[in-house]
């Protein structure tokens, strides 16, 4: 038989041809085209496509046309929108047939397909190994990639399956009781019996991890630890997991514990360093970012801290703004409560930089009292201080805003995906 000895391979898609090489075929982005590497038989291809033709080694695809072609742009540029004049929720039938996602459409055409699908109340999702012919079995290469997919997911979304839910909420457990007793362990009730100093009480000595207050400490350090490991194991690149935000946010909760851990036991509980005890409080005290990590499981956190990384350009924007308006309102201010000989100094005034603590708490309109201006011109001044604190303020704030919604939209429907994931758990 003829099949699969040709230097290359033509796919007919609802007419229009397409010519590849074999080799080519073997790490084709497109799932369903990549399979046909694999077939030994034309049965095995008839479960690909639709018709084979032996003589032209021609394999034909009953499939729009038009959308196949701008999966192929999508191939060969990697960036993936809509057919122009063309249903979403047909297109986005034709990406699942070829074994596309969501996922790999552009961000604004994602919104579109999400608008559409909330509008029909449709959601498709894909089949299988790719379609019917997904039955047979699978090696256990790709059996393993599915299983290390399935937990990450698992440890990434915590809307994406039952058992991620259980997972979040576990952890987030973990995080609030950790919190209690961070925060319980600072009153004076809290002190052991014999009344030991605070440099004792921040020492992880043999006792203190014996006490109720360290074995709890311990246990959510153990299960934050177990977790972290295992989403490195299952991630698929180490490098930018490492590199990821909250993932460096972890590593800085729990490495301080084992630090103090270490610390005692190689400079004993009885050192200077111990008796000086600052260290240790201060790694001790670094455990309050375990707060962070309720960011993977609240969308809202989520949103600030996405927010707050597309907007890094307002923001810079919005700190030159308090700059340059701290620098010459701290300026004038000094030089007329305090430089010139008016017959009253004001001596909170003393420096320009003791009155730039009065500009900023002047500027966000916050007030305390502990600085204000005694002459006239320097109320006059506090008080366009004031409106241009709320004028320069307000103009970066619309951007943010903006962003912060568009975000807030972004990561709901992200949300959303996983949900109907989990629906079709229920379902099954």
């Amino acid at each position: 038989m003829n099949f699969g000895r040709g230097p290359s391979v033509v796919l007919n898609v609802g007419g229009t041809r397409y010519s590849f090489s074999r080799e080519v075929l073997k790490d084709f982005p497109l799932r369903r085209v990549s399979r046909l590497h694999g077939c030994l038989s034309e049965q095995d291809v008839l479960e690909v496509c639709d018709d084979y033709d032996r003589e032209r080694n021609e394999y034909f695809f009953d499939r729009h046309s038009e959308a196949f072609g701008f999966i192929m742009l999508y191939v060969r540029h990697g960036h993936l929108r809509f057919v122009p004049h063309m249903c979403e929720l047909s297109f986005y039938n034709e990406m699942i047939y070829w074994g596309l996602e969501g996922s790999h459409l552009d961000y604004c055409c994602q919104r579109r397909l999400d608008d559409r699908m909330s509008e029909t109340c449709t959601y498709y999702t894909e089949e299988p190994n790719g379609g019917p012919e997904g039955k047979r079995r699978r090696p256990a290469a790709a059996e393993g990639g599915k299983w290390l997919e399935r937990m990450r997911r698992t440890f990434e979304e915590p809307t994406s399956s039952v058992a991620a839910q259980v997972l979040a909420t576990v952890s987030i457990l973990f995080v609030i009781v950790s919190m209690v007793v961070l925060c319980a362990s600072t009153l004076p009730e809290w002190r052991a019996p014999e009344n030991r100093s605070v440099e004792e009480q921040s020492r992880y000595t043999a006792e203190s991890v014996r006490e109720p207050s360290g074995i709890i400490e311990a246990i959510c350090i153990g299960w934050f630890t177990a977790e972290c490991i295992v989403r490195f194991i299952v991630s698929k690149n180490k490098c930018e997991f490492v590199r990821r935000p909250l993932n460096i946010i972890d590593l800085l909760a729990i490495t301080p514990y084992y630090i103090s851990v270490l610390m005692t036991v190689f400079t004993g509980e009885n050192s200077q360093l111990q008796r000086a005890g600052v260290t240790l409080r201060v790694l001790r005290m670094m455990r309050i970012f375990w707060v962070i990590k309720l960011a993977r499981h609240f969308i809202g956190l989520q949103t600030l801290g996405l927010t707050l990384k597309r907007c890094y350009r307002e923001m810079v924007m919005l700190l030159v703004f308090i700059c340059v308006a701290m620098a010459i309102f701290s300026a004038l201010s000094q030089l007329l409560e305090n430089g010139l000989d008016l017959g009253t100094k004001n001596k909170d005034y003393a420096s320009i930089p003791a009155a730039c603590w009065w500009v900023i708490i002047s500027m966000t309109t916050v007030g305390y009292g502990d600085m204000c201006p005694i002459t006239v011109p320097g109320r006059i001044l506090g008080g366009i201080c004031v409106v241009s604190g709320i004028v320069l303020l307000a103009l970066p704030i619309t951007f943010i805003y903006h962003s912060f919604v568009q975000c807030y939209h972004e990561l709901k429907f992200r949300s959303a995906r996983y949900s109907r994931s989990l629906s079709a758990e229920f379902l099954n």
